[in-house]
C-alpha cells in the first residue's frame, strides 16, 4: 500500500448484490473475463476510464458505486 491510502474496486459486492454473474457482465461490457477478473480481485494498478465507463454502463451505476477511497490507518501512517 502506498503513503497515501488505495481505492477498493467494490464490482464483486455489485455482483453478489444483484445476482448478475461475471459471465454476464463480460458480455454487457464487452471486457475478456480475464480482465474483468483482475478488476474484481483489485489486480488493477492503472484504472482505464473506458472500462470504467463501460462497467457503469453495463451496472447502470455510477463510478462512486464501484471504486472507493480507503485512506492510510493513523498506526500506518506512523510506521507502526
Amino acid at each position: 500500500m502506498s503513503n497515501y491510502g488505495k481505492i477498493i474496486i467494490k464490482i464483486n459486492e455489485i455482483l453478489a448484490k444483484r445476482g448478475l454473474s461475471k459471465n454476464k457482465l463480460c458480455h454487457l461490457a464487452e471486457m475478456e473475463r480475464t480482465q474483468l477478473n483482475n478488476y474484481c480481485n483489485n489486480k488493477i494498478t492503472r484504472l482505464d476510464t473506458d472500462v470504467l465507463a463501460r462497467l457503469c454502463n453495463a451496472l447502470n451505476c455510477e463510478i462512486g458505486d464501484i471504486l472507493e477511497y480507503a485512506p492510510l490507518e493513523e498506526n500506518d501512517k506512523k510506521g507502526l
